[in-house]
């Protein structure tokens, strides 16, 4: 089985590590990309094409993993090359997800959604598919992942996990405003305690994971947010979603940038603060 990623960021080296310890051969293209990029290619040793086509027309399957803002440019790249099963693992709005599969030309597409931590989980990580190839794509069960096809029309996947978002970053952006004031009062670990009375003895350790989260990937969740905004807008005014993705959008502006991820939350605070 040959299975190929266009992006390689956490998801898609994650997977690839997985997927090559399980027997598939996992191909990829860092042509034009940056530096983290290619070392990350280099630690996890995946396989390298020198074109997007090639990688198009080689694989099996072929998995795209970018930032939501390049899901469509990507499909329109490759879509007339693709000869395999075209996977959209981005996250995106169903009607996003609808177009850039409506690309592929050879209709063999799958919507997929990553529910979970691929960082905690690994290759185990739950992902969820839909469309009519989704089955097909289940196959890579066969390599260690963990597929549920949820249904046979493009956009399914995608709802379940942007409506799924809209829950959780909802909860991150609440938690991050609430304890980073906690921490400019000074009382930080006794609110964290206290609402653990409540919330349950893990709230605390889930807590530090969500607020590290939230500004490691803060542009990516302001990207996100925006699909889930769009989405809920053809039913309801999505004013709770609207405040999250400005949330996100203003901590991907503040914070200082950094490459590795954040031990602490503490940490997390002070490269907030000194902006």
């Amino acid at each position: 089985m040959k299975v190929g990623f266009i992006g390689f960021g956490e998801v898609a080296s994650t997977l690839s590590q997985g997927l090559m310890e399980n027997g598939a051969d996992v191909y990829t293209c860092i042509l034009d990309r940056g530096t983290r990029t290619k070392e990350m290619a280099k630690k996890t040793k995946v396989k390298l094409y020198n074109s997007y086509r090639m990688l198009a027309e080689r694989s099996d399957i072929l998995i795209s993993s970018v930032v939501p803002s390049n899901a469509i440019d990507v499909a329109e790249m490759v879509g007339k090359y693709s000869k395999g099963i075209y996977v959209d693992m981005n996250n995106v709005s169903p009607k996003t997800v609808r177009k850039t599969l409506g690309m592929i030309e050879n209709g063999k597409t799958v919507d997929a959604a990553i529910i979970g931590s691929v960082l905690k989980n690994g290759i185990n990580v739950k992902v969820i598919a839909s469309g009519a190839f989704a089955g097909a794509f289940a196959e890579l069960e066969d390599y260690g992942m963990n597929i549920t096809v949820v249904g046979d029309e493009n956009g399914q996947a995608s709802g379940i996990k942007l409506l799924r978002s809209a829950y959780t970053k909802g909860v991150s952006a609440l938690l991050f405003e609430s304890i980073y004031h906690a921490f400019k009062m000074g009382i930080d670990k006794e609110v964290l305690n206290y609402i653990s009375e409540t919330e349950g003895q893990d709230f605390t350790d889930s807590s530090v994971s969500r607020i590290i989260s939230a500004a490691f990937h803060a542009e990516r969740r302001s990207e996100e947010m925006r699909e889930v905004v769009e989405m809920l807008s053809e039913k309801q005014n999505p004013i709770m979603s609207k405040a999250t993705a400005e949330f996100f959008r203003n901590l991907s502006k503040n914070i200082k940038r950094h490459e590795n991820r954040p031990d602490n939350y503490i940490e997390v605070f002070n490269l907030l603060s000194e902006d």
